[in-house]
């Protein structure tokens, strides 16, 4: 019995020693072959091409101007080719060689072509310069030149789009407002004028991608791309459909000293005005009798009061406006400047402010009006990309960041509420703001909902849950805000300096007057609704009216118990 144990024990012992060398023969073979197959790849690669001499240039390349590949010519990537020279032969058949050599081929080819791609860019980007500015853009290109945002050489409209920004977009824009030029900067910004700039800069200092349009170029870090718009002009919208009568006016006392620049003329016409002062780069047109006067509004001249028409004639024709006392004003196509300008804050806020409404209150209308008053962007609790796209740069920003002067929420939760030391409280007729909030639901920021969306089922259901938000917002706010300035939308709309200055000091702002006025001038900025909207159109049910009347009541005494003045009577049902 032990005899035969004892053979058995050997013959597994004899079994597992097979094993182990079948095992071992096994990983030492696949070794050598997939060593052979590298070997084989290298002389492959290397056949007629010595390691020391450079790669042969393809035709495409050296078209661009390319004689030989930066990156063979790299130490940096030579020593990367040395270290795959054969190893030491003590190394040879270890595996872990093997995929630490596989991996140094892949990283070196990744290299290679990144290296080649990046030096082939500069050189191709310019290759699409020429060919952009010369053959696919109707206006001339003039050069490239330096940009100050803040002491801009093209003075008139400035328009802001960070995702489709082309340079026939911004051509067409200014040509439609009668400029001159049009100059592109940091891919996204369109600028217009009447003036060339004077301080040129290298070409390829404009190497900034438009962000609508790949390979053209669209100006780069203060840098302007400008083009001359001349013979679009021709092509473009009649002046006259840009040109907006503000009014008849009760003429300054002295026009000379109130206004800039001046044109005297026998038969003088509207256009003839418009044309003059838009040359100018003048975003208003002043007409008394045959004498035309160029400027902005200011303190003297604040387009604040107007007058009966019928003291101007009654007329918009110049050659009938009555000479004297009155005026006519017209507002030209471009655009006020002197409250354009908008940066970050150069130093972190200690006081962190909340912009808070309710959705379709006004928001990013009043954000508008601070951003140009103030000077400084404004934040968001949240990403709107369409909001980034024209010019609310803040929007990208962290909203804790405290970079922006104030940070717009719809939040009213006390946690959120409590995060903020103050807020501007912005409250609309809820009516209206439901309406707006179901717009932009269904067409975006400046759109109307179609027939079809109002009555469907989603817009009662929308009512009954948005309402009871619209109350619910104001009261928390009331209940757990710190410190907080209530602006009503429809005062600021009717009244828009007094209540401006109110939350310009609120977020502890100083402005001059004159910045103030250009806001009033630039009130609506790119954010008024188009499209056709719906004339005596009532999509309240009556229960919808009794059940908002309820929560505009609620609203109305919760303020007049914080001693705020109560909503404005408009809303209070009656």
């Amino acid at each position: 019995m032990a005899k035969a144990f004892f053979r058995l024990q050997k013959f597994l012992r004899r079994i597992q020693f097979l094993l182990f060398f079948l095992t071992a023969a096994y990983l030492m073979a696949g070794s050598l072959l997939l060593l052979q197959r590298t070997r084989l790849v290298l002389q492959q690669g290397s056949r007629g091409t010595p390691s020391n001499q450079a790669l042969p240039v393809p035709e495409e390349m050296s078209r661009v101007g390319m004689t030989e590949p930066r990156g063979l010519q790299n130490p940096r990537l030579l020593v990367g080719m040395d270290a795959l020279q054969e190893p030491a032969l003590g190394q040879q058949h270890s595996p872990h060689w093997l995929m630490s050599r596989n991996s140094e081929l892949r990283q070196l080819r990744r290299r290679w072509l990144h290296r080649f791609s990046s030096d082939q860019e500069p050189l191709q980007t310019a290759g699409f310069k020429a060919m952009k500015h010369t053959a696919e853009h109707k206006g001339t290109y003039m050069g490239c030149f330096t940009h100050d945002s803040r002491e801009r050489t093209l003075k008139g409209a400035v328009f802001y789009d960070l995702r489709k920004m082309t340079v026939g977009h911004c051509q067409e824009a200014c040509a439609e407002r009668a400029y001159s030029y049009a100059g592109l900067a940091f891919g996204a910004e369109c600028y217009c004028g009447n003036t060339l700039p004077a301080a040129a800069a290298k070409a390829e200092e404009c190497s900034s991608e438009c962000k609508g349009e790949k390979g053209s170029v669209c100006g780069g870090l203060n840098r302007l791309s400008v083009y001359s718009v001349e013979q679009l002009r021709a092509g473009a919208r009649p002046l006259r459909r840009n040109v907006i009568y503000r009014g008849c006016f009760r003429a300054p006392e002295n026009l000379t000293d109130t206004f800039p620049a001046s044109l005297i003329q026998p038969n003088l016409t509207v256009e003839v005005c418009s044309e003059f002062c838009s040359k100018k780069e003048f975003p208003l047109a002043v007409i008394r009798g045959q004498e035309c006067y160029c400027g902005y509004p200011t303190r003297r001249f604040s387009l604040r009061e107007g007058t009966d028409g019928r003291r101007c004639s009654g007329s918009h024709n110049a050659s009938s406006a009555a000479g004297g006392d009155y005026c006519l004003v017209y507002q030209t196509p471009v655009q006020d400047t002197r409250c354009t300008d908008r940066k970050f804050l150069t130093t972190k806020s200690k006081v962190f402010v909340a912009l808070s409404s309710f959705p379709g209150a006004g928001n990013t209308w009043a954000r508008h009006l601070i951003e140009h008053a103030t000077g400084y962007y404004t934040g968001s609790y949240y990403f709107d990309g369409a909001l980034y796209n024209k010019g609310f740069k803040g929007e990208k920003d962290h909203w804790r960041s405290r970079r922006t002067i104030c940070v717009k929420t719809h939040e009213s939760g006390k946690t959120e509420i409590e995060m903020f030391d103050s807020a501007i409280l912005l409250i609309r007729n809820p009516y209206k703001s439901l309406m707006a909030e179901f717009n932009r639901k269904y067409a975006g920021h400046l759109g109307y909902a179609t027939d079809r969306n109002w009555k469907s089922k989603e817009w009662p259901d929308f009512v009954n849950s948005y309402a009871s938000w619209w109350a619910s917002h104001v009261l928390e706010w009331l209940k757990y805000g710190k410190r907080l300035l209530i602006v009503h939308y429809e005062e600021l709309k009717q009244s828009l300096i007094p209540k401006l200055k109110e939350m310009v000091e609120f977020l502890n702002v100083t402005v001059t007057e004159d910045r103030l006025l250009c806001v009033e001038n630039n009130r609506d900025g790119n954010f008024k609704r188009s499209g056709a909207k719906q004339k005596n159109f009532e999509p309240f049910t009556q229960e919808m009216k009794d059940l908002i009347n309820r929560y505009i009541l609620t609203v109305d005494e919760a303020l007049k118990g914080r001693n705020f003045s109560g909503l404005p009577r408009e809303y209070v049902p009656r």
